[in-house]
């Protein structure tokens, strides 16, 4: 790992909180860790001053060159997700990679991999804000919302934001090994290793306006998650008949109302996990998984996080927490 250069592109309108979290990784001098630590510098595109988020402006030292003799290569997201990516940009890209370099994104950075086409048929993710649009716009990738991070050995790429930490972290443990990437993570404050992804922030499908009876459908299984759905029940409560139900669910929300049905019953218990210290087997009844069993379960699959590890990373119980619920 001796001499190690790692890049950082900057950008007109810098991400700062991306860009500011690769500094405090790379770019800190670590003599406490008795290794050969990294080389670190920024490169942009362009001469001269650039803004950043912020109302903050850089100069960069090194323009693109940088990166024909960088290891690794960090893009801190970008100006936008529908801003493209200069050919320029795209062609330095293409060479890194072609002669080995790993290059990893932060958030909203996958789509300058992706514009390079240095994600073709593989799996990446971003920021659940954007999969639906890196999805649409590159289909030949295999978009992956649910996780932190993406390792496809050169190419890394990370979820939103915070979730480039937990991929930094993951880039230095596979350089140094565990012990070093604990130490750098203790120092920064923050976990080691995350359990779970991002699929534990997904927010809830909203209907567009004229929905008519699905949202009502929605709505009278929002106020009673327990009640023994079926399709037939579903259908009947939206006046509809079962095909027509399938039809418009997946055309409203892009899943099957069974499904739609399980991640209504999951965000409800995330609701009771967080504001109550109810016992998991109540929270279980009244969200209609039948046992506290069946619960753990759809929690595994649909967000990687079992309930008691999701009430200790989000539980906020206040004064009335554990009141019956009416």
């Amino acid at each position: 790992m001796k001499n190690h250069l790692v890049a950082a592109l900057a950008y007109e309108g810098l991400c700062t909180f991306e860009f500011g979290c690769v500094t405090e990784v790379f770019a800190l001098h670590r003599p406490e860790l008795q290794t050969d630590w990294y080389q670190f510098a920024v490169c942009s595109m362009t001469p001269g001053n650039m803004r950043a988020a912020g109302g903050l402006q850089i100069q960069c030292e090194h323009d693109l060159r940088l990166l024909e003799k960088a290891d690794t290569i960090l893009i801190p997201g970008w100006q936008g997700v529908q801003v493209p990516v200069p050919q320029q940009l795209i062609a330095a890209l293409q060479a890194a990679a072609a002669r080995g370099a790993r290059i990893a994104s932060i958030c909203s950075g996958v789509f300058v991999l992706a514009a390079a086409g240095l994600l073709d048929g593989k799996t990446a993710t971003t920021h659940w804000r954007y999969t639906g649009i890196l999805q649409q716009r590159f289909p030949e990738i295999r978009v992956n919302e649910n996780v932190l991070y993406v390792d496809e050995g050169q190419i890394i790429s990370s979820a939103g934001s915070a979730a480039g930490i937990d991929m930094l972290l993951h880039l230095i443990r596979k350089d140094h090994g565990d012990r070093i990437a604990n130490l750098v993570a203790r120092r920064m404050v923050v976990s080691g290793h995350r359990d779970g992804g991002q699929a534990q922030y997904l927010p809830r499908p909203v209907l567009p306006d004229g929905a008519g009876a699905l949202q009502t459908l929605m709505r009278t299984i929002r106020a009673a998650p327990g009640k023994p759905y079926t399709l037939r029940s579903m259908a009947d409560l939206a006046a509809v008949s079962v095909r027509t139900l399938q039809r418009q669910f997946t055309d409203s929300t892009g899943m099957s109302p069974m499904v739609w049905l399980t991640r209504e019953r999951i965000a409800s218990a995330c609701e009771l996990l967080e504001e109550t210290t109810l016992p998991l087997a109540r929270i279980a009844e009244h969200c209609g998984f039948g046992s506290e069993e069946t619960m753990r379960h759809h929690f595994r699959q649909s967000i990687h996080c079992s309930p008691s590890r999701y009430r200790r990373q989000f539980g906020q119980a206040n004064e009335n927490a554990g009141q019956p619920i009416v």
